[in-house]
């Protein structure tokens, strides 16, 4: 038991400061579990979505693998590899930072910009529609690697505030409440002790 015990002098002032300091780390756990269970939420929030975005990202993937597999059969790899450097930009992207329940993550913003047309000999149709789906592809991918990130950094903090709430719920809090326990007792001891000895002086004095 001495050892699960706080190491302080059982005084009525050590018994006061205890118990403010007990009721502050229950108000701390109770604002540590509603932020745990807002970042849950969250997290199966983002499950939600970021399982939306890996199966769009998925099929546009499968459908621009067709389309530029198509165009490397018409167009040949030296024939891809020169239209492409000819392109311009097909995507802008915008990285600002986020924050939501004290978690910063990137905000992602992609926007796909109008397709021109490549002026090069030897093009094929299947090439712009090549540019086009890998440019949606991009889009996609953009907005999920944003949800990925934030996915990870947000059950990281729903992980460390459950070690929080669970530290002070099964460890610090009731390690606190035996000492002032201890303490009670102690004092209840020590003053049962003392009206004891008042009443032997008073017979002894009346004797």
């Amino acid at each position: 038991m001495a050892q699960q015990l706080i190491k302080v002098p059982p005084t009525k002032n050590t018994l006061l400061k205890l118990k403010k300091q007990v009721k502050f780390l229950e108000e701390g756990h109770d604002l540590l579990e509603r932020k745990r269970e807002l970042l849950t939420r969250l997290v199966y929030e983002r499950i939600g979505e970021y399982r939306r975005l890996r199966q769009a990202a998925e099929a546009v993937l499968v459908q621009a693998y067709e389309c530029l597999g198509i165009s490397h059969l018409r167009m040949g790899s030296r024939g891809i590899h020169q239209a492409a450097l000819g392109s311009e930009l097909a995507l802008k992207v915008d990285i600002l930072p986020r924050r939501s329940l004290g978690v910063e993550y990137p905000a992602v913003t992609a926007e796909r910009l109008p397709l021109k047309p490549v002026g090069l000999l030897g093009t094929d149709a299947s090439f712009d529609n090549t540019r086009a789906y890998l440019a949606d592809l991009a889009v996609t991918l953009a907005r999920l690697g944003e949800v990925e990130i934030a996915l990870h950094r947000l059950m990281e903090e729903q992980r460390k505030a459950q070690k929080r709430v669970n530290a002070l719920k099964y460890n610090i809090i009731p390690r606190y409440r035996r000492t002032i326990h201890f303490i009670q007792s102690s004092l209840e001891e020590e003053e049962r002790n003392t009206l004891f000895q008042v009443k032997r002086l008073r017979e002894r004095a009346q004797a």
